[in-house]
C-alpha cells in the first residue's frame, strides 16, 4: 500500500497536521477577538474593528495561488515550516502594535499572520484528505483535525476576554500580550517538531515535471481545477462559509461586549463557547463521518444554522437567563449554538469540492484558499450593516450565505465533469 494511505507510518504526520489545525484557529480567532480591543484603544467603529480580521483573510486572496505553487514545487514540509516562521513574525508585529500604539501596525501584523494561516490551510486540508484515502474517510480525518482547530478557536477569545476584564473601557492590545506570547512560543515549537517529522509528499512535482518546467517544455494542460463545475461552486461556498463561521461570533463579540450589563469577559466566554460547540460538532462529525455523506451533513447543518440565527434575531434581548451572578441574553446563546452547525461545514465542502480532481488537487487547494478571504470580507460587510441597521439585523447577510450552502449541498456539489482525465 502507498505510504500516503498506510496505517501507523502516517501517525506522526497526522499529529503534526492536527497541531497546525490548532494554530490556524488560535491565531485567526486572536484577530477576531482583538476587535473588542481596537474599538476602545483606537476608537474604531464596528466595521473598522473588523479590519484585523479583514487583513488576516485578505492575505488568503493574495497568497492562495502562490502558496499552492509553493506546495507543488517544494512540498508539504517546506511549506509548513515557512508558514510557521511567517506566523511567528505576524503575531510579533501585532504584539509590538500595543506598545507602539499604532492601529496600522496592528493591521499589518494581522495581514502578515494571514499569509501564514493561508499556507497552513493549504498544507493540512489536502494532506489529511489524502492520508484518510479521500471520500468519507478523508472527510472523517478532516473532521478530527477540525476538532483540534476548534480547541484553538475556543481558547483565543476566552483568554482575550478575561485578560481585558469586565469593562470594554479597560481594553488595550498590551493586555492581550500573554496570548500573543503563547502563540509565538507554539509557532517556535511547531517549527522544530515539523523539522523532525517525516511528512509524505504525495502531490510534489516529480523530477521529470521539474526538468520540463525549468527547460520550458511543459505541455500546457487544457484542463484545470477550474474546469470542474462542482469545484468552482465549492470554492464560492467556502467564501460564504468562512464568512459565516467568523461573522457570527465576531459581530456578536463586538455587540454584546459593548452592552454594560454583559461586558467583554462574559461575552468572550460565550464566544469561546461558540468555538467549543464547533469542537463538539467536529468530534461528533469525526465519529460519524464515515457513515454519513458530506452532502447530507452540509444540508442538515445549514438548515439548523438558519433556524438558530432566526431565533437569535427575533427573540428580544430582554429575554435572558441567569448564570450565577451574570445575566445573559438568550439571543447570544442561540448564536453560540450555531457553532454546532458550522463545525462540520468546512470538511464537508472541501471534501465535496476536491472529490474526483486527482492531479488537480494541489492547485485546487491554492484556489480554494484564495476564496477563504470571505472570512474577512463577510464580517466586514456585516459590521458595515451593523453600523447602519443594527447588529442583530445584520445577520440577514449570514442567512443569505447559508442559503447558498443549501444550494451547494442539494445540487451544486455534483461532479458533472467526470469525462476529464485526472491521472
Amino acid at each position: 500500500m502507498n505510504n500516503t494511505t498506510s496505517g501507523k507510518s502516517n501517525v506522526p504526520a497526522i499529529v503534526v497536521m492536527f497541531a497546525l489545525f490548532f494554530m490556524i484557529a488560535f491565531v485567526t480567532n486572536l484577530a477576531g477577538s482583538m476587535g473588542v480591543i481596537v474599538t476602545n484603544q483606537f476608537g474604531a467603529s464596528k466595521a473598522l474593528s473588523q479590519l484585523g480580521t479583514l487583513a488576516n483573510f485578505i492575505a488568503y486572496a493574495c497568497m492562495g495561488i502562490p502558496a499552492g505553487i509553493i506546495l507543488k514545487r517544494k512540498g508539504y514540509k517546506f511549506t509548513s515550516r515557512a508558514a510557521v516562521i511567517v506566523g511567528l513574525v505576524g503575531v510579533a508585529i501585532q504584539f509590538l502594535s500595543g506598545y507602539i500604539g499604532s492601529f496600522a501596525v496592528y493591521v499589518t501584523g494581522a495581514f502578515v499572520a494571514g499569509f501564514s494561516m493561508c499556507m497552513l490551510n493549504i498544507v493540512v486540508n489536502p494532506m489529511l484528505n489524502t492520508l484518510g484515502g479521500g471520500g468519507n474517510k478523508g472527510n472523517q480525518l478532516i473532521q478530527w483535525g477540525g476538532s483540534c482547530n476548534s480547541i484553538g478557536g475556543t481558547l483565543a477569545p476566552i483568554f482575550v476576554g478575561w485578560l481585558v476584564g469586565g469593562s470594554i473601557a479597560d481594553a488595550s492590545v498590551s493586555k492581550a500580550a500573554p496570548v500573543m506570547i503563547i502563540a509565538m512560543s507554539i509557532f517556535a515549537i511547531a517549527f522544530v517538531v515539523i523539522s523532525l517529522t517525516n511528512i509524505p509528499e504525495p502531490h510534489m512535482e516529480t523530477p521529470e515535471e521539474k526538468a520540463a518546467r525549468l527547460s520550458g517544455t511543459v505541455v500546457k494542460d487544457k484542463h484545470s481545477a477550474l474546469s470542474f463545475r462542482h469545484f468552482v461552486l465549492g470554492a464560492v461556498a467556502i467564501f460564504f462559509y468562512v464568512g459565516i463561521e467568523v461573522g457570527i461570533p465576531n459581530t456578536a463579540n463586538v455587540y454584546f461586549s459593548g452592552l454594560d450589563w454583559v461586558g467583554p469577559a462574559i461575552t468572550g466566554t460565550f464566544i469561546g463557547a461558540y468555538w467549543f460547540c464547533m469542537l463538539i460538532g467536529r468530534l461528533v462529525g469525526g465519529a460519524v463521518g464515515s457513515k454519513f455523506s458530506s452532502k447530507s451533513m452540509l444540508l442538515v447543518t445549514s438548515l439548523a444554522a438558519i433556524v438558530f440565527i432566526l431565533c437569535a434575531m427575533f427573540i428580544p434581548e430582554s429575554v435572558t437567563v441567569t448564570l450565577g451572578s451574570n445575566v445573559v441574553p438568550i439571543s447570544l446563546a442561540f448564536l453560540v449554538l450555531c457553532g454546532l452547525c458550522t463545525s462540520v461545514m468546512w470538511g464537508s465542502i472541501f471534501n465535496l469540492s476536491v472529490e474526483g480532481l486527482g492531479k488537480y488537487t494541489a492547485a485546487a487547494s491554492g484556489i480554494f484558499m484564495t476564496l477563504v478571504c470571505g472570512g474577512g470580507i463577510i464580517p466586514f460587510l456585516q459590521n458595515l450593516l451593523a453600523d447602519t441597521v443594527g447588529s442583530m439585523n445584520s445577520y440577514w447577510l449570514i442567512i443569505l450565505c447559508l442559503a447558498y450552502l443549501l444550494f451547494y449541498a442539494v445540487s451544486g456539489s455534483k461532479n458533472v465533469n467526470k469525462d476529464i482525465p485526472v491521472e
